[in-house]
Parts: C-alpha cells; sequence; structure tokens
C-alpha cells in the first residue's frame, strides 16, 4: 500500500512538472466559440469534482462504518432487506447528472456550429483551408489572394473557414478561438469563428495523418480591419501569383515556409463541394478533372518516396 501510495506521488509531481507554468490554451479563450467550449469543459469538470467528492464521502463513511470489529465468531449480523429511498437516490442521481451534461452539451454544440449570436447581422468572411502533406493552404475568395502556412483575419467579424484536404484526413484546430474540425479529400466541412482580441494564435493539425504531421502548425494572427485591409493591398502590391504549376510544386513538396499568393487554386482546381463534390455528387466532367490531379499528384509522391497513399476520396 505504501509503494502504491508513493508510485502515485511520484506521477502527480511528474504531472505537475511536465505541465510547467504555461495557461491551458483551451482556457484561455480569445473569441466566443471558444469561450464557450471553455465553459463547457469547466462545467464538466466541476461536476466530475463534486461526484468524486461525493464517491470519496461514502467511501470513506462506509470504511469507518462496517470496518471489522470483534465481535464473537458466531455473529450473525441482522438481515436487511433494504431501502426504497436510497434505491430511488442511487439511481436517481446519475440519470440526473447523464441529463444536465446531455442538455449542456446539446446546447453548446449547436452554438458553435453556427456564426456567434452577437455577430450573426455580419456577412461571414469566407476562407478555405485546404491541407496537404504536410503544410496548410488558405484561400481568400472575396480579396482574390491566398496564403500557405499562415492567416490572418480581422478582429470582430466572423470568420467562415470552409475545410478539406489533399490527402489524409486532418484536423483544423485553434484551441483558442474554436475547437477542432476534420479536413477530408472528398467534401467540404465548415467551421466559424471570431476573434475578440487581436494577436498571434497557434493553429495546428489535431489528427494524425502520417510521419510529418508534426509540422503542420500555423499562425493565426488577429488584426484590426484597418490593419488587415492594408495587408491585403501589400500582398496584391507586391505578391506573385498562384499558377497551376507553382501549386502542384507546393502540393509535391513535403515541408514549406511561408508563402503569399495574389490569386488562388480555387480557379484552376475548385473544392470539393456543390457539383465539385466527392461521393458521386456533381458534375462527372468537373469531378473527373479533379480526380485526375489528385491522382497525378500522390502518384508522384508515391514514386518518389513509396509513401502510403493517403487520398480516400470517392469512397
Amino acid at each position: 500500500m505504501k509503494r502504491r501510495g508513493l508510485l502515485l506521488i511520484a506521477f502527480s509531481a511528474l504531472l505537475v512538472f511536465l505541465s510547467g507554468c504555461n495557461t491551458l490554451t483551451v482556457l484561455d479563450p480569445k473569441g466566443p466559440v471558444a469561450k464557450t467550449q471553455a465553459d463547457v469543459i469547466i462545467f464538466s469538470i466541476i461536476t466530475m469534482a463534486f461526484i468524486l467528492l461525493v464517491v470519496y464521502v461514502l467511501f470513506v463513511y462506509m470504511l469507518t462504518k462496517y470496518r471489522a470489529s470483534k465481535a464473537a465468531p458466531d455473529y450473525e449480523p441482522p438481515h436487511d432487506e433494504g431501502k426504497t429511498w436510497l434505491e430511488i437516490v442511487w439511481t436517481a442521481f446519475p440519470l440526473i447528472i447523464v441529463i444536465i451534461l446531455s442538455v449542456v452539451t446539446i446546447r453548446s454544440t449547436n452554438e458553435v456550429e453556427a456564426v456567434p449570436k452577437d455577430y450573426q447581422d455580419q456577412k461571414p468572411m469566407i476562407i478555405y483551408a485546404a491541407s496537404s502533406n504536410w503544410k496548410w493552404h488558405f484561400s481568400y475568395p472575396e480579396e482574390g489572394i491566398e496564403t500557405v502556412n499562415y492567416v490572418n483575419i480581422p478582429t470582430y467579424r466572423p470568420v467562415e473557414f470552409r475545410l478539406y484536404a489533399y490527402g489524409p484526413i486532418t484536423s483544423f484546430w485553434v484551441p483558442q478561438l474554436g475547437g477542432q474540425k476534420y479536413a477530408m479529400s472528398d467534401m467540404v466541412t465548415k467551421l466559424n469563428f471570431v476573434a475578440e482580441h487581436e494577436g498571434s494564435f497557434l493553429g495546428k493539425n489535431a489528427n494524425f495523418s502520417g510521419e510529418g504531421f508534426a509540422h503542420m502548425q500555423f499562425e493565426v494572427l488577429a488584426m484590426n480591419q484597418k490593419e488587415y485591409d492594408k495587408w491585403v493591398e501589400d500582398v496584391k502590391n507586391t505578391a506573385s501569383d498562384l499558377t497551376p504549376d507553382e501549386f502542384q510544386t507546393l502540393l509535391d513538396t513535403k515541408f514549406v515556409g511561408r508563402k503569399t499568393y495574389t490569386s488562388t487554386h480555387l480557379t484552376f482546381l475548385p473544392p470539393p463541394e456543390g457539383e465539385h463534390a466527392g461521393h458521386n455528387h456533381g458534375d462527372a466532367a468537373s469531378k473527373s478533372e479533379l480526380d485526375q490531379f489528385q491522382m497525378d499528384q500522390f502518384g508522384s509522391e508515391n514514386s518518389g518516396g513509396g509513401e502510403m497513399d493517403h487520398s480516400g476520396h470517392n469512397h
């Protein structure tokens, strides 16, 4: 027993040491979506702590009340048929807890899937976020620009990220702005954010997708609208165009730094939505063109390094 207690203390100390002094980013929200999720996490922790407290109190009480005593060897305890009110309590309490957690989960899920209620009168800014091995491509259809491995957004404006992938399934996650959602090769998923604080926030791929997934980090830089407009103007005046050949080179290259372009790949390779969606939806000719482009991409990867083909589209 003493050895087990020492191991528990050592393990707890190790957790404290590894955690350091940094604040958990999921509990340091910088937008309403992340705030809702942080509140749910805290509520769940408090609920679980209350349950553990009740269990431990009852555990100590039972050990104390019904501990072994110096009764006679032939002693037989009185027969007890049970108490109805106790059975009702230990059945009703877990049911109530499950109902409360279910209601909180459903309400919060519906809330974070929609545009935050204080911003529903604004038109969301659409940004397409596409992952590839092992990088992120951000396309701004309204501005006609594209970035790689970083994305700039204005504060106090709803942003709708439309996610998809050129390759394995990935998970788009910016802990301080909102939860994670999968990006897949044959469909587009949507994720709504609003940044209410200026600053730099870390984004990452939260789904293990191969040897290079740890490098799939990107910066989300939230700035005021004036600075954002100036940045867009600077990009249009200084960056180069994104051609099909350049985009193919990006896809073929495993690791690249930050890049910026004055056009997007959406014009020559549309995302898998609408008539270009997978699962045998949409126009056959457009879909065939998309499939051929991705087959060329993964074929070149496999011939160069013998990597596994994770495309997984058109199931």
